[in-house]
């Protein structure tokens, strides 16, 4: 893939344009995860439909895939609309939209139907820069706040540094890292301490803790000039608070990955 093949703007609006696509769109939204022939059966749409339609998604970006044995697993990914939320929104506009959109969710949205959340990103870098990115803690204490202190090898064990709170556990371990392709480990302990510091109550850390200890995959695509990055979260429990929280967070961590990589400043640096 070149940059021009890339999704752009153009396509995510030729996209959303017509309503079957964004009744898919919907759909995914309400129930990420399903193939396409769940698609076709809850959308009442012939198979041949409803393939042209999400040929069409995934060019624009706003739809991500994950093989998952012999099947396509279908996830909405909303990169490309926080893409335009960044190009035309002001920090002040975000905040009050997004408290909004807040608002509007818990009145109105049953919780999430499945544990697993997919996001896909195009960065303007290299896969060896991008690997820096999510492993080296010279970059990740700039656009993320924490560090990690492991070999990177399969089986070895991850101690986080998250905004100064140390977490150790020896379930907190590297699951696979192929260098430059792909990268996944269990996510971390929720103690107290690091509650204390990310602002959470006593209630929430305690269901946290509860929960069983989730996953995190990194696949990095070469497409050059561009490296598709997609994350997968997955976790065991689908209206779960690890879910709701990695939901809100990674979107976030993401973009300021994506303007670190791409501009060699981090988001809080650029407006020091």
């Amino acid at each position: 893939m070149n940059e021009a093949d890339s999704p752009t703007v153009d396509d995510v609006f030729r996209a959303l344009a017509d309503p079957g696509r964004r009744t898919l769109l919907d759909s995914l939204r309400a129930r990420g995860g399903q193939n396409l022939r769940e698609l076709c059966a809850e959308l009442d749409m012939a198979r041949q439909s409803v393939s042209k339609h999400l040929a069409i998604l995934e060019a624009a970006g706003l739809v991500t895939t994950v093989r998952h044995g012999r099947e396509k697993l279908h996830y909405l990914n909303a990169a490309p609309i926080n893409d335009i939320a960044e190009r035309w929104m002001s920090n002040y506009d975000r905040s009050r939209a997004e408290a909004l959109a807040d608002l509007k969710r818990a009145l109105e949205e049953p919780p999430m139907s499945t544990p697993t959340f997919v996001y896909t990103t195009y960065i303007r870098t290299t896969p060896e820069q991008l690997w820096k990115g999510l492993t080296d803690p010279a970059f990740t204490k700039r656009y993320w706040n924490l560090s990690f202190d492991t070999d990177w090898k399969v089986g070895s064990s991850m101690v986080w540094d998250n905004q100064g709170v140390r977490i150790e556990d020896p379930e907190q371990v590297v699951l696979e890292s192929d260098p430059y392709t792909r990268l996944s480990y269990t996510w971390h302990t929720f103690t107290p301490e690091l509650a204390e510091v990310i602002g959470l109550g006593a209630d929430q850390q305690a269901t946290l803790a509860s929960e069983p200890r989730s996953k995190v995959t990194f696949d990095l695509e070469d497409q050059q000039p561009m490296v598709k990055l997609t994350v997968i979260h997955e976790t065991a429990e689908p209206g779960g608070l690890v879910l709701s929280m990695v939901s809100n967070g990674w979107p976030q961590v993401l973009a300021a990955l994506k303007t670190l990589l791409e501009t060699g400043r981090a988001p809080s640096e650029s407006a020091a």
